[in-house]
């Protein structure tokens, strides 16, 4: 109510301050009504909410029908992926017969399958380029084709290959021993790679005894149920039996494999080169480049002519055109084509209508769009160049040029000759700083001394027989087990290599020692620890201390791609190469033309190995550093040093590098393994081609007789240049004096200047203790040293260096053909059998 003053103004009412009590509001238990809350709210309006309509919200059994209607398209997906391998439209069934024991024959089981009462016609013989037991075959009953092939095991490179994009491998059995030691080898190999689906097959039950069947049968299975458990076992002695197995063949659930289902890949049916001509400079001929002509089926995923190709074990290529000749193996079910048999020696198949019919170009690469043959990138030598110095940069110049050393030079001498004179002492520094560039310096001169210690124990141990007479009673001794050495020995002895065995002798004496004296390193006496671990730094915790990685990086850190995040490139890449639907389609017949191919590839097409070819995914043939997860093999017992050479299977590549071996943890540091561990995970970084996961691992040792042994399987981790390996190295030294909790301490160091420089680094013993260096005592390298606690007097005090460490560069895409060692130990023991 407004006052009304004695003059007729209005009388203004009582303004509360800022400072005015206001008590709480009473809760009579009642709504806020719309006024109230819209007093409150001051005029915002507050977040609309969604309808479940608008929210896409679907009732109970809208749900319900739209998980059946998912659950049916991946079925019929499934079915109809499983429906068109080897019918019309989808290429024909690929099955790869291998013989898992040497009494077998795998040959026997192809003829067998060649019978006319397996059900089948046989269109064409010889249908794989480079493999003599191979054909085509049409089964109108079952309205699907098939192509088999019989690859000997002894190349287990090419066995590999063929492994690696066969629908199917047919493993012939022997029917009482199963398979032998190289079979369990080859069987080792192709789990680690992937097994695709498979059938196990025997002969011979049918000449046993009826009563002997069933136990032999039986005892078969056992043997088998360790590599291949709930597996069927097939018989194959008649026509019927042959039958059976085609069925199943063309029935039986298909494997995935990971790396091949979402790569375009073809394997080789027919091939012709076609040098260069020498106008266009690529040095045409027998030895030179030309363009590889070779047909087969698209298998995998829509094959584009702007994609780079690999060749397994000969590099990467481009394609020019993609052609569609005939069918060579057409489903016709009315009138089917008689076989017609393959020229001796030619690669060509046939000479038929495939030759003579017109050949339709399905496309031809654009040279604007097609992928780059570059691996490395480029590198620009001025990228390193120091820019304009500093202020204190030129202060320290001027300093150093005013306090010049006064040195004795001969007469006439100018000052500009002077300052190219150097002293002795400058000039043993510079050859260590040279020599500290490389990082295997330190592993050499570790070898070194190591080398020396076993020199000096040697020659300790052979100073005790000094006299004449023991010298004579060992000569004669000597001849006396010469003479008595049997026949068999001597022939035991010839298939020993001495310089093997000595280094074999080398390796495992490393390995015990680094075992029972892990990283540690003795102190030079001739060379300052300073100058000797210059390139090594102490960290105060492994674990959280920072280490930088983008810091002094080597010269072919240069040469690499990095990914700003590989994981979302491979999740990007992957799923645009899984709706892709450009390019030649999976079941087409093509003819691909490939450029700049050297002649190799064809020599190694007419000596007998399969012609394997993968379409690559964008950044595949770019070179990084690749990081693989391994598991030591139980087969193999060597020890494996690290940046020592190996063969690499990584998915469809074949190459040979020299990698390091690292601890596989989340942190992001990781410390270096000299050695190949038997009983724990170890990831091996290595500089390769850039390759997406997933995908199989295998690791090869070549010995010096050619013989490659397995050393490890596993898989491909990822692709990561940042990834910190760090070497370590323990400097040891022994209490001399102990009060309480200070303690002299010498032999870790010879000299006071390597006292002082190590100082601020941190010591730890064996049994716990932890401290630093207080002081230098003297001149010959003892210093006192402060622990958290008491030593013992048997304890070590030890010190951790720790430096970065890389693989070296020694990618090579060629790898040797390796001997199949279990027939070269079978014919020396049937030589001595003879000689016996």
């Amino acid at each position: 109510m407004v006052k009304m003053a004695a003059n007729g103004e209005k009388q203004q009412g009582h303004r509360a301050g800022v400072y005015k009590q206001k008590n709480k509001g009473h809760k009579h238990g009642k709504h806020r009504t719309k006024g109230e809350i819209e007093r409150e709210n001051k005029g915002r309006v507050s977040v609309t909410a969604l309808t479940k309509k608008q929210r896409k919200e679907q009732k109970k059994m809208d749900r319900r029908h739209k998980a059946n209607q998912i659950r049916r398209n991946k079925k019929d997906m499934v079915l109809t992926e499983k429906r068109r391998l080897g019918s019309r439209d989808g290429p024909p069934h690929l099955v790869a017969v291998v013989a898992l024991h040497a009494g077998v024959d795998a040959g026997a089981i192809t003829k067998l399958l060649r019978g006319e009462g397996a059900g089948g016609v046989v269109h064409q013989e010889r249908c794989i380029a480079g493999v003599s037991d191979s054909f085509g075959l049409i089964l109108p009953r079952f309205k699907q084709r098939f192509t088999f092939l019989s690859h000997s095991t002894a190349d287990i490179h090419s066995l590999l290959d063929v492994a690696k994009i066969a629908d199917s491998l047919v493993f012939v059995l022997d029917s009482t021993e199963g398979w032998d030691s190289y079979g369990d080898y080859c069987l080792s190999c192709l789990f680690a790679q992937g097994l695709p689906s498979y059938a196990l097959v025997c002969q011979g039950v049918t000449d046993l005894p009826v009563k002997k069947r069933v136990e032999s049968r039986r005892a078969l299975l056992k043997i088998t149920e360790v590599r291949f458990p709930d597996a069927r076992l097939f018989p194959l002695d008649t026509e019927q039996d042959a039958t059976l197995l085609l069925r199943h063949l063309g029935t039986q659930r298909q494997r995935k494999l990971g790396f091949r289902s979402r790569r375009s890949h073809l394997l080789a049916q027919h091939a012709t080169f076609t040098p260069n001509s020498p106008a266009e400079g690529t040095g045409g001929g027998p030895t030179g480049l030309g363009t590889l002509c070779v047909s087969g089926y698209v298998r995998g995923r829509p094959l584009r002519v702007d994609r780079l190709v690999h060749i397994s074990g000969h590099g990467d290529f481009q394609l020019s055109q993609i052609d569609a000749p005939l069918d060579p193996l057409p489903l016709n079910i009315t009138t089917p084509r008689p076989a017609k048999p393959g020229k001796g020696g030619d690669v060509d198949m046939q000479d038929g209508d495939e030759v003579e019919a017109p050949v339709r170009v399905l496309m031809k690469a654009d040279p604007s769009c097609r992928e780059s043959l570059q691996t490395e990138a480029e590198v620009d030598p001025m990228d390193g160049e120091q820019t304009w110095p500093t202020e204190s940069e030129l202060l320290e110049a001027e300093e150093a040029r005013k306090s010049k050393r006064v040195m004795k030079v001969p007469k006439g001498t100018s000052d500009y000759q002077a300052t190219w004179i150097v002293d002795e002492d400058d000039e043993n520094g510079d050859v260590d700083d040279e020599s500290s560039e490389d990082d295997d310096v330190d592993d050499m001169m570790d070898e070194a001394m190591e080398r020396d210690d076993e020199e000096n124990n040697s020659q300790d141990a052979g100073s005790g027989c000094s006299s004449g007479e023991e010298e004579e009673e060992e000569e004669e001794e000597e001849e006396v087990c010469s003479t008595e050495q049997t026949g068999a020995d001597q022939r035991y002895d010839q298939h020993i290599d001495e310089a093997a065995e000595e280094e074999g002798l080398k390796r495992y004496r490393e390995a015990r020692a680094n075992e029972m004296f892990p990283d540690e390193v003795d102190t030079p006496l001739d060379t300052a620890a300073r100058i000797r671990f210059q390139r090594y730094r102490g960290l105060k915790s492994f674990r959280s201390s920072p280490w930088d990685p983008m810091e002094n990086l080597p010269l072919n850190y240069s040469r690499i791609f990095q990914f700003q995040s590989f994981e979302r490139t491979r999740r990007r890449i992957l799923a645009e190469a899984a709706v892709e639907e450009e390019g030649a389609m999976v079941g087409w017949y093509v003819t691909l033309h490939i450029t700049d191919v050297p002649f190799s590839v064809m020599e190694s097409v007419q000596s007998g190995k399969p012609l394997v070819l993968v379409s690559l995914l964008p950044h595949e043939q770019k070179m990084s550093v690749m990081h693989l997860l391994v598991r030591r093999h139980p087969s193999n017992t060597e020890p494996i040093k690290s940046k020592e050479e190996l063969v690499f299977h990584c998915g469809f590549r074949r190459f040979r590098a020299s990698p390091i071996f690292s601890q596989h943890t989340s942190a992001d540091k990781h410390k270096m393994e000299r050695f190949l561990r038997p009983d724990a995970p170890t990831v091996v970084s290595v500089y390769a081609p850039i390759t997406f996961p997933p995908t199989g691992v295998l690791l090869f040792k070549q010995r010096n007789d050619d013989i490659q042994d397995l050393v490890a399987t596993g898989s491909l981790l990822n692709c990561d240049p940042q990834r910190v390996v760090l070497k370590r190295i323990v400097v040891s030294g022994h209490p001399f004096k102990i009060n309480r909790r200070s303690a002299v301490v010498r032999y870790m160091f010879f000299n006071r200047d390597d006292i002082m420089w190590f100082k601020p680094v941190e010591l730890r013993t064996k049994w716990g203790r932890r401290g630093h260096i207080k002081e230098a005592l003297g001149t010959h390298g003892h210093m006192k040293c402060v622990f958290d606690n008491q030593l013992r007097s048997q304890d070590t005090v030890l010190m951790n260096l720790y430096k970065r460490v890389y693989p070296r560069w020694t990618y090579d895409p060629y790898v040797p053909l390796s001997l199949p060692w279990v027939k070269r130990e079978s014919t020396v023991d049937m030589e001595d059998l003879e000689m016996e």
